[in-house]
């Protein structure tokens, strides 16, 4: 418990003064959380699930401050490196680092979903993301269709969404 909130509060303070980004991982975690739970994982996977639903996003300022832009893929590419510093720092174990890199450094590619932590952490970050950017419908039911494969994932977007 208190390592993850050495990720939390490293995770806000990273993010100092971009409220927003901030209140994005916080919401991301919070549906991981609960998904991961009602499915049942198993603690080391629900470990590093809640790890990378904090730092998911960690590429994005770096990749603004070195290109001025952030695409995801230039998220994924940024995120991948800076999570190995962050959580080695926090002193995490190698495997656990390794990985929460690569689904940091995946977690905008959703062809070779290889994990039930991996499977999870995009579907919380397509329920935020639906509701921040506010998704067309027809977006959503498509995104419902062809990402959302857990029960709980399904239940909690027809639920927030409507029926898709």
């Amino acid at each position: 418990m208190r390592k993850m909130n050495n990720v939390y509060q490293s995770m806000i303070t990273f993010y100092a003064g971009d409220p927003k980004r901030i209140q994005h991982f916080v919401k991301v975690h919070s549906f991981a959380k609960l998904i991961g739970e009602l499915e049942g994982l198993d603690e080391r996977t629900q470990e590093i699930l809640e790890v990378t639903a904090y730092v998911h996003d960690i590429g994005i300022r770096i990749a603004e401050a070195k290109y001025g832009r952030c695409t995801g893929k230039l998220q994924e590419e940024e995120g991948a490196t800076a999570v190995k510093i962050l959580l080695a720092q926090l002193d995490y174990d190698q495997k656990l680092i390794e990985r929460v890199s690569y689904i940091v450094g995946h977690h905008h590619s959703y062809s070779n979903i290889d994990g039930m932590d991996y499977q999870i952490l995009v579907e919380a970050d397509f329920l935020v993301n639906m509701y921040e950017n506010r998704t067309p419908e027809e977006s959503m039911i498509s995104a419902y269709q062809k990402i959302f494969k857990t029960e709980s994932g399904k239940d909690i977007c027809k639920t927030m969404f409507g029926s898709k």
